[in-house]
């Protein structure tokens, strides 16, 4: 989970438990609200008549190489965005606010690109964000002013909104086809929190070393990344097979969309356990964002170079990720040994904000011990997020139904850059004036308390 860059944790990037204790069972899988949705939102796409139908072992396939290829684009590019902005003359302040402005679109598109997924199509939708993260990654390799970063946060913005969603969305809807709303979801879900940790540990990697192997040094990653989104594009149009719809007209699409996003928001609003879960989701984004925002500038520090610092920092985040997806695999297991997902959702929180403290005390260090340490603490949280993160998801796709489902993965990436948003504003400032230390530790004073969130969690909302 990552507030922008990465899994929903898995980072959110980004990003889900079998049978728990009674306020988790009492969801009742299957039910769902459907009064006043479009009729093209009520049912699964991959359960129309005439659509295809998948088996489960194929939808996984193609759900974790499509999560796979989603995460790599930002995973090359993230070791290297914040020291470009700064080799390029913006000062953290300045980078702080291209990263609230990213924030802030993503805020302003959710629930319409959510409500477009469920109205036009999940593949239609992650296409579009493929070709916007071109244009994006295309904008910030070229940038050389704040305003030019500005503008490619923007874009940016869009294409995650766009792709927030819709193929877990499309997942979720053709194994219930394939088995039936009963369908165990935490196979599938941890495995796609699995692949993407693993695309961005590999992609951070990679990254990381491209401003040392290859001409342009800083500028090479975002190139990189921007032929990795073309690649997505063309994956997406072939790999999640939707049945025909008819052609949407403006008219339609503007019609459709409000009644979808407004039936998510209702059942956001009036579904008490829900609301919580979301809550933490704002935790995570301040968290996630926070060590984005503040690591890249500490290890430049510690190494003496902008371009070591880069690949001290894909080495940092690499491992931290490669954890997330170690921590999403063994999540069935964790919530089997710990007593339902509630405990495992529990425990991942409360070690997170333990990692996030030790990496505020790391900034004692100098050199190596410094890097190792903040290493040590990645790991630790992200093995941690990812654990919760899969108890998460699968505990709100139990309270929903497929024809708001994309929605709902919006409202809960709305939340994720809220956090982001706040943290890019707020601990953005506090570094700039106190170092990175108070930061973080506000971060870790924020994620321990939203443990408090899962606990005796109210059954599903009643159908209107």
């Amino acid at each position: 989970m990552t507030s922008g860059n990465g899994p929903a944790a898995g980072p959110r990037r980004s990003t889900a438990a079998g049978t728990g204790p009674p306020a988790v069972a009492e969801d009742r899988p299957g039910r769902a609200v459907e009064t006043g949705m479009p009729a093209s939102a009520k049912v699964p796409p991959s359960a129309r008549p005439g659509g295809p139908v998948l088996s489960a072992r194929a939808a996984l396939r193609r759900y974790a190489l499509v999560t796979g290829l989603t995460w790599f684009p930002p995973g090359l590019m993230m070791s290297s965005m914040v020291l470009l902005m700064a080799a390029r003359g913006l000062d953290l302040g300045q980078v702080g606010a291209a990263s609230a402005i990213f924030a802030a679109v993503v805020v302003v598109l959710e629930l319409p690109t959510g409500g477009l997924a469920d109205v036009l199509g999940r593949r239609v939708v992650l296409a579009a964000s493929a070709l916007v993260s071109v244009a994006a990654l295309t904008t910030l390799a070229l940038a050389t002013s704040w305003w030019m970063f500005a503008a490619a946060s923007v874009l940016k913005g869009v294409a995650r909104a766009l792709s927030s969603g819709p193929a877990q969305a499309w997942y979720v809807d053709t194994l219930h086809a394939a088995e039936g709303p009963g369908a165990d979801l935490k196979p599938g879900l941890s495995r796609g929190e699995a692949t993407a940790s693993i695309s961005l540990c590999a992609a951070t990697l990679i990254g990381g070393c491209l401003p040392l192997l290859l001409p342009g040094g800083l500028v090479a990653p975002m190139i990189a990344a921007a032929v990795a989104a073309g690649v997505l594009f063309a994956v997406v149009l072939v790999a999640l097979p939707e049945p025909p719809r008819p052609r949407p007209t403006l008219g339609g699409v503007l019609r459709d969309v409000p009644p979808t996003i407004g039936a998510g928001l209702r059942l956001a609003v009036r579904d008490r356990g829900l609301n919580r879960l979301l809550l933490v989701a704002f935790a995570a984004g301040v968290a996630l964002s926070s060590i984005e925002l503040l690591t890249p500038g500490r290890l430049a520090q510690l190494t003496g170079r902008l371009e070591s610092g880069s690949s001290a920092y894909a080495l940092v985040i690499a491992a931290g990720f490669a954890a997330s997806g170690a921590g999403s695999w063994a999540a069935p297991r964790a919530a089997r040994l710990l007593g339902g997902p509630v405990r495992a959702a529990v425990t991942g929180g409360v070690a997170a904000a333990a990692a996030l403290a030790g990496l505020a005390a790391s900034v004692a260090l100098s050199g190596t011990a410094g890097i190792v340490a903040a290493g040590a603490a990645y790991v630790a949280m992200f093995a941690a997020l990812g654990v919760a993160e899969v108890m998460r998801v699968e505990m709100m796709h139990r309270r929903v139904g497929p024809g708001r489902r994309a929605t709902l993965m919006s409202v809960d990436s709305l939340q994720l850059q809220f956090g982001g948003m706040a943290a890019g504003l707020g601990l953005g400032a506090l570094a700039a004036r106190s170092g990175p230390a108070p930061a973080w530790a506000v971060a870790a004073g924020l994620v321990l308390p939203s443990v408090l969130l899962y606990l005796r969690l109210p059954p599903a909302a009643d159908p209107e």
